[in-house]
């Protein structure tokens, strides 16, 4: 579980990322899932859009996604998801106590 601190700090560093998973008109599948999965595995955060053509909101989504994958949700406004996992084997984030 994150504490403020470390929302915060997440937040920050997710602030200069590019989205790198769309989710549009088709919704949530398993691609979309193995997808976030695996950049959680290499990057410890992922920046998620919800296009207007989804019909799904971003916070059903954000929870959807979040329990798949093991993932705390780190920020989620507006059409913007922030995802975060700590990679036990290849920590590359160091988050404040």
């Amino acid at each position: 579980m994150l504490n403020k601190a470390q929302k915060q700090y997440l937040k920050g560093l997710a602030n200069t990322l590019k989205p790198l998973v769309q989710i549009g008109k088709n919704g949530l599948n398993d691609n979309i899932i193995m997808s976030v999965d695996e950049i959680l595995t290499a990057h410890e955060i992922v920046k998620i859009t919800v296009l207007n053509t989804c019909e799904t909101s971003s916070n059903e989504l954000a929870l959807d996604i979040a329990g798949a994958t093991g993932a705390e949700i780190v920020s989620q406004l507006g059409r913007k998801i922030v995802l975060y996992r700590k990679n036990p084997k290849k920590t590359s984030i160091e988050l404040p106590r």
